[in-house]
């Protein structure tokens, strides 16, 4: 990495603060998620980066991957995750936050037991664990607490225009006596009451690119090319897509998924249909430490 890089995720981590002291203060019950996640991803730009990918917005018992359509009518309620990141040159920043929107604030002992696993396994990096220690003290933090991890989930490295870049940070003791090198990488434990697997469920309007080639509607061909301009590599909604191409962008994202241009991504549901909590934050592993560029709470 070298220092331009280098500066580019300082910045993104700094916006990624900003983002979630924003995102706890305007985040009510009730409110619809696609105003959410509008207001969040104008913030964003106001702040000079762009979102890394669409920002996920589960709730209860799915964990992750989901993002309004345009005309979504559903709300934020329960337990809901607020998964974003902030990309500056393809330098990206990943966090996230869990919010307990219930009356009687009954996920409280749940999301912090997630935030006590990742705080845990941030001050573990002093020692250059190995990827079994790290995911050994968040599933035995987890547990502790009287909940489960979700163990097919994980952390996992990050490259420029890339949010998974290889190499994946267990959430349960796995044997792997590896440790990391020098890179960037995002912690990210799930706790839930439940049995602690997810499985995919229908689509959560998240798209990414997977292999460019020639697709015969034009219409097709001119949503790729404002994909390929604007996200590169990164994920993408259907949201920006239908706001920018209208009613038939869902035909030309069908085309593309067809001939295996684009994934759409499914959303992943606890498999028991348990509440998840979730946190996470980034950070840069160096010769001579690391750098936590989300911060903590």
């Amino acid at each position: 990495m070298n220092k331009q890089e280098l500066a580019h995720y300082i910045k993104a981590g700094k916006i990624s603060q900003e983002i979630r002291a924003y995102i706890i203060k305007i985040v009510k019950p009730e409110m619809k998620l696609v105003s959410l996640v509008t207001q969040i991803h104008a913030k964003i730009e106001e702040l000079g980066g762009k979102a890394a990918f669409p920002v996920n917005l589960s709730i209860d018992d799915v964990a992750a991957h989901f993002h309004p359509a345009t005309n979504d009518e559903r709300v934020a309620q329960g337990l809901l995750k607020v998964d974003f990141g902030i990309a500056v040159q393809g330098c990206i920043a990943d966090s996230a936050v869990s919010i307990d929107l219930t009356k009687d604030k009954k996920y409280g002992p749940l999301i912090a037991a997630a935030q006590a696993a990742l705080e845990n396994a941030l001050d573990l990096l002093e020692k250059n664990p190995s990827l079994h220690d790290i995911g050994k003290v968040i599933q035995e933090t987890i547990e502790k607490k009287g909940f489960s991890p979700i163990i097919n989930l994980s952390g996992h490295s990050m490259a420029p225009y890339k949010i998974h870049a290889g190499i994946t940070i267990p959430n349960y003791g796995n044997g792997n006596r590896a440790t990391l090198p020098a890179g960037v990488y995002a912690i990210e434990p799930f706790a839930t009451t439940g049995e602690g697997k997810i499985y995919s469920g229908e689509g959560g309007n998240i798209y990414e690119l997977e292999n460019i080639k020639q697709v015969r509607s034009p219409f097709a061909r001119k949503v790729l090319q404002y994909i390929l301009d604007e996200y590169k590599t990164l994920p993408f909604s259907l949201r920006v897509i239908e706001e920018k191409f209208g009613s038939m962008a869902r035909l030309a994202l069908r085309e593309l998924e067809k001939n295996g241009v684009i994934q759409h991504h499914a959303m992943l549901i606890e498999k028991t249909h348990h509440p998840v909590s979730q946190a996470e934050h980034t950070f840069i592993k160096t010769s001579d430490g690391k750098i936590i560029v989300t911060t903590r709470d």
